[in-house]
């Protein structure tokens, strides 16, 4: 049965005009919310009830939420709040979301107006609709739910607020706020939704890490050596890591003193590091395992930057590759692998040579391969240290790397000496 159908339906069992039902089920449906879910909001915003709904929704606590639920009344702590505006349906609206708590664990919600409540605000929340957000179940709270000051205060072990060190930032997190020196700035005209649109892009460092931002609102005091504090801001992933982002809501304020700013990335070991699920700036140690296939000379498109394989890309079909260098190679601590992928001037390090060399050297055995195979001999069998950004997803964990050393100490000790701790 499609949309028209179903607001057919609820219409002459509602009594209202079909085309209103239409467009309420197409906003619920554009954010994935389940048709049969979709279809009992529009009941209770109309008044109609029934359809399996019922009259007062459960009350239940937070770790018993599912997505199985209609709707729920929960008594808990709001723990953050964010404000940004979102394109729907060609409207701009303004949406309040972040995470609120009780004793018993902690869920996501998304405010469709104002409610006019706080972090620390303990609150009886009626009516409110679940949806599935990332894989989880999130609270949707529109204009059918009811929000209520609870009649005491709800304890919870979670942090009230949104102040977070940057090594705690994490792809997801709304309503935080953060304190760091300004470390690099780029502006940059994109092609946004309203045609092309000037941003910030950086660096912001803190004792604990250092993490890209984006300003969508332009602002002048981000600029490199400012030590700021900033506030409201969401965190999505962008190529593997958190990446800060500023929106019209997001508050500026210069701080008195100077951030302390680590020099040093966060070592970590490999499996550590993966758990993460992608980490800005961190270190590793690992013996080099193997050298893959797509290192060494290879072409890239000229108009994506892609790496071109028998003259294809995957974007711009039949084109002339560009010559480059690069390696990826397997780096194994004991606990897991990583691929670590060096960029041209790396592997002109590592090769003993740039690019000019590496192809005089094809031309001379008549063989591409021998300047991966040069690079193998060097590497394979080796201790480095690896500092660069690590993405996690599908098809593994892949490290940019900005440093590539041999190491000091041996990695394979180190996990030698880890297991023996362990098993006295």
């Amino acid at each position: 049965m499609d949309v028209n159908s179903h607001a057919e339906e609820l219409a002459s069992d509602l009594g209202v005009d079909k085309e209103e039902v239409k467009a309420d089920l197409q906003n619920l449906l554009e954010y994935s919310v389940p048709i049969d879910e979709a279809k009992q909001s529009v009941r209770r915003k109309h008044g109609g009830g029934g359809g399996g709904s019922t009259p007062t929704p459960d009350s239940v606590d937070v770790d018993e939420i599912t997505t199985d639920h209609d709707g729920v009344t929960v008594t808990v702590r709001v723990l953050t709040q964010g404000t940004r505006t979102i394109r729907y349906q060609g409207d701009d609206l303004t949406i309040r979301e972040g995470e609120i708590a009780d004793e018993t664990g902690v869920i996501s919600y998304t405010a469709w107006q104002d409610f006019g409540f706080e972090p620390g605000d303990s609150l009886t929340m009626g009516n409110a609709g679940v949806r599935e957000w990332e894989g989880e179940p999130e609270l949707n709270l529109n204009d059918s739910t009811t929000v209520a000051i609870a009649d005491e205060t709800v304890e919870v072990d979670q942090e009230v607020g949104g102040d977070r060190s940057l090594v705690d930032i994490a792809a997801g997190d709304r309503g935080r706020n953060v304190e760091v020196r300004v470390l690099e700035v780029d502006e940059k005209t994109i092609s946004g939704r309203d045609g092309e649109t000037e941003i910030l892009e950086g660096v912001v460092g803190d004792a604990t890490a250092k993490l890209p931002f984006t300003d969508w609102q332009p602002r002048s005091e981000l600029e490199p050596g400012a030590d700021l504090r900033i506030e409201d801001v969401y965190v999505r992933e962008f190529r593997g890591v958190p990446s800060i982002n500023l929106t019209e809501f997001s508050t500026v304020t210069p701080l008195p003193d100077p951030v302390e700013v680590a020099e040093d990335a966060p070592r970590l070991s490999v499996a550590d590091a993966v758990a993460s699920g992608g980490m800005f700036d961190v270190e590793i140690v690992g013996n080099v395992l193997e050298i893959r296939d797509g290192s060494g000379l290879i072409e890239r498109c000229p108009e994506c930057g892609r790496v071109v394989q028998n003259g294809q890309c995957r974007s711009h079909g039949d084109v002339d590759g560009e010559d480059d260098l690069r390696v990826k190679a397997i780096v194994d601590d004991g606990t897991d692998t990583v691929t670590v992928v060096l960029d041209d001037e790396l592997t002109a390090e590592v090769y003993g040579g740039g690019l000019d060399d590496a192809l005089d050297a094809a031309k001379d055995a008549m063989d591409k391969e021998v300047v991966a195979e040069a690079i193998a001999d060097s590497l394979v069998g080796h201790a480095y240290r690896v500092r660069g950004n690590l993405s996690v997803d599908d098809y593994g964990a892949n490290l940019d790397a900005s440093e590539f050393a041999l190491a000091d100490d041996d990695p394979a000790d180190a996990a030698r000496a880890a297991l023996a701790e362990v098993g006295e």
